[in-house]
């Protein structure tokens, strides 16, 4: 089967399959909904964006995917697979290649994907290179009861962008850290009392997934994690998500006794763009005359083949 970019002529098919799309991006989907619905027809055909969809279409089948790229990142995405019916066809995979070519051209480093772990798509992801590197758990937090609690939770101020950055460093894993960048903005709320617990919040239309920094020395985090709604600034009774991955699965009996309700395990999924290539001369035949370079073990980036 051969891949095409989706063209105008297609949203009849998007329409077709909009209740036959398997989210590949948690956070996305429970914010902004179906990206099939009609809220996201146009948003393929903004030039603006690193938003790329394909299709595949031979012998009565249609196979649909779309790939996410933010600018700056040194990630894509995977967005969403569809119809559900042919998660075990074998033009899934190439389907799926045929996207990672488009992100590589955007210059992402390497692709992330989640996906239930029974799910029949698993084994086209690893079929097209992807590996799992963790696992994770969306709870839904909507009707956890803060009560009188004052855990302490603010809104984060540039000031805080280092304690956040060195909490990042000490829970996520170091051979994680490279496909989960240390945060570069602020956009959540902190404890006001230590340094020791971070909430990254993402709205949107649909929904808000919050995804916790929380270290292991932390005190009281069920006390903390139950406040945590009360002080969730513009809500407006939107569905409250969080993501738990497999680091900081500790975090799991606080939600269990606090009355929180979780997805089915999911598996994070990575594939590699580019590989690193010790070249040390070559980098220092092309320096420019009167330029330093400090030495390093990494000198250049090549696209794996």
């Amino acid at each position: 089967m051969t891949s095409r970019p989706l063209d105008f002529l297609d949203l009849p098919t998007l329409f077709r399959y909009r209740g036959e799309a398997v989210s590949l991006d948690s956070t996305r989907w429970l914010t902004r909904g179906n990206p099939l619905g009609a809220a996201g027809f146009l948003s393929y055909f903004n030039p603006a964006r690193h938003l790329y969809t394909a299709i595949n279409q031979e012998n009565g089948t249609t196979l649909l995917g779309s790939i996410l790229h933010t600018n700056g990142d040194m990630f894509a995405r995977l967005v969403y697979i569809a119809p559900s019916a042919q998660l075990s066809h074998p033009g899934l995979t190439p389907l799926i290649e045929h996207l990672a070519a488009e992100a590589g051209k955007w210059g992402a480093f390497h692709i992330l994907a989640e996906i239930d772990e029974d799910s029949e798509a698993f084994t086209s992801l690893r079929t097209a290179g992807f590996s799992v590197y963790a696992w994770q758990r969306m709870w839904d937090v909507s009707h956890i009861s803060s009560g009188d609690t004052d855990a302490g939770w603010i809104k984060t101020q540039s000031g805080d962008l280092p304690a956040i950055q060195s909490l990042h460093h000490q829970i996520v894993p170091l051979l994680l850290q490279p496909v989960e960048p240390t945060p570069r903005r602020v956009t959540g709320l902190v404890c006001s009392s230590d340094s020791k617990c971070y909430v990254n919040v993402t709205y949107g239309a649909q929904g808000i997934v919050l995804t916790p920094l929380i270290h292991p020395e932390a005190t009281d985090v069920a006390e903390r994690l139950s406040g945590l709604l009360a002080h969730l600034p513009d809500r407006r009774n939107r569905p409250v998500y969080l993501c738990m991955r497999s680091y900081q699965v500790w975090l799991e009996s606080a939600l269990e006794d606090l009355g929180g309700k979780p997805s089915e395990r999911q598996a994070v999924m990575m594939k590699h763009l580019a590989h690193m290539v010790k070249d040390e001369q070559a980098v220092l035949a092309a320096k420019p005359a009167g330029v330093s370079i400090q030495p390093s073990q990494v000198s250049h980036i090549e696209p794996k083949k």
